[in-house]
């Protein structure tokens, strides 16, 4: 039992160690040397990119390199080139020496953001030999980076490894900064039906001013505008409108990464005293879709039209909908079931006993039907001098009770006698 126990205790520090690899951040709080290169993985949101994975390798680089990497550059280049530094697989200081074939293309995480051509999102590892590893850019530079020394791995899901100097694809030193201008960015990515009504509700002027401190707008394109299930925006007020499009919009920075660790309601730019106008985020690999708060609408995060800290403009194939605005409303209350009677005549009113047919005279057969056939099981009545029909089924059952019925409850009678007096005798 108590080995039994031991092994439970090991197995869940395993557990708990695992599911805390990925807290980056944490990490290298223990390591003050990287403290900068920490800080930008905080202010690019990579850090989520990072824990969303499941098998990752991360090459960090001391203060002083980190100087030259950031260099009076974009927090948005700085998040690209800091991309290429997270690798998509794990590589500790044993496997990284033993390198098949010498030299592998490995996959970063600049290559999910589908901004990458070429092989940009690519970086080379080469066995030098002689206990020396080189890393250059998948676009043809040279090994300009080496192995320092191993930092901290959980295998086979985190490594975390020094490298000499950054890592630096040229084309991303001279790609141009996305605009900061939200209209022609969205009218850009095929978003403009969205661009001309934040443009004429006023909401634009609430993005811009949100942008400054982290913004984050799921732009529905043309053609979601155009489906059938979308309703008819015209009907809408004015302060309906607004809050329609500001529901489609995050007062904060969440890219593609953040979005896939987020298992709580996301408040929106129109969550308000008055509505939750919340959303949920569901993940299945690397495709986010957004919810509804009441689960009735959803849509897919398609396309990331701009990611440049502390603005992120994604595209979404569907009109978001808040139940606060097309909730459906209380459904009425069900009539009342119609009641299910025998067949007979009519009955009178409520309040008023049927009153029997008169006996004294026998009514006039109709010349178009035949008098009814008497009933099988009971005994035979005479058109004229029968009950009636109101009052035939109780005749029927005060004849099965004065017959059928009184009859085994005499026979009982009498044997329960004959044995009481067997056991007093």
């Amino acid at each position: 039992m108590v080995f039994s126990g031991n092994l439970f205790l090991l197995a869940l520090s395993l557990i708990i160690a695992v599911a805390g690899a990925h807290n980056i951040t944490a990490i290298l709080d223990g390591f003050p040397e990287y403290s900068e290169f920490n800080s930008y993985l905080t202010q690019t949101k990579l850090c989520d990119e990072i824990a969303s994975r499941n098998t990752i390798t991360v090459l960090v680089l001391n203060n002083g390199e980190m100087d030259t990497l950031t260099a009076k550059r974009p927090l948005s280049v700085i998040k690209n080139l800091l991309s290429l530094h997270i690798i998509l697989d794990y590589y500790d200081a044993k496997k990284l020496h033993k390198i098949a074939d010498g030299t592998v293309s490995a996959t970063t995480l600049y290559q999910t953001t589908g901004n990458a051509p070429g092989n940009v999102g690519f970086v080379n590892i080469t066995d030098m030999r002689g206990g020396r590893v080189g890393f250059g850019s998948g676009e043809g530079s040279k090994l300009d980076s080496t192995y320092t020394k191993e930092v901290k791995t959980f295998p086979y899901n985190l490594a975390v490894v020094e490298i000499s100097a950054p890592i630096i694809a040229p084309s991303l030193l001279t790609a141009t900064t996305p605009s900061g201008n939200i209209t022609a960015s969205l009218e850009k990515a095929g978003c403009k039906t969205f661009s001309h009504l934040i443009s004429s509700t006023g909401v634009l002027k609430v993005f811009e001013s949100a942008a400054a401190n982290g913004l984050t707008i799921f732009a529905p394109n043309d053609k979601a505008f155009t489906d059938p299930g979308v309703p008819d925006l015209t009907k809408l007020t004015n302060a309906e409108q607004v809050s329609l499009l500001q529901y489609h919009a995050l007062a904060s920075y969440k890219p593609i990464g953040s979005l896939k660790t987020m298992k709580d309601a996301i408040s929106t730019l129109a969550t308000n005293g008055v509505g939750k106008y919340d959303l949920t985020a569901t993940t299945a690999g690397d495709e986010v879709t957004l919810h509804s708060d009441d689960g009735k609408s959803s849509s897919r995060v398609a396309n990331n039209a701009v990611d440049a800290p502390p603005l992120v403009i994604f595209t979404v194939d569907n009109v978001l909908l808040p139940s606060e605005l097309f909730g459906k409303p209380p459904s009425p209350a069900p009539a009342p079931e119609p009641v299910t009677s025998t067949p007979g005549p009519a009955p009178g009113p409520e309040k008023d006993a049927p009153s029997p047919a008169p006996v004294s005279k026998a009514p006039s057969p109709s010349p178009f039907s035949s008098p009814p056939a008497p009933p099988t099981d009971s005994p035979e009545l005479s058109p004229v001098e029968g009950p009636a029909p109101a009052d035939s089924a109780r005749s029927t059952t005060s004849d099965k009770a004065n017959g059928n019925l009184i009859k085994p409850a005499v026979m009982m009678a009498v044997l329960t006698a004959v044995i009481m007096s067997v056991l007093l005798w």
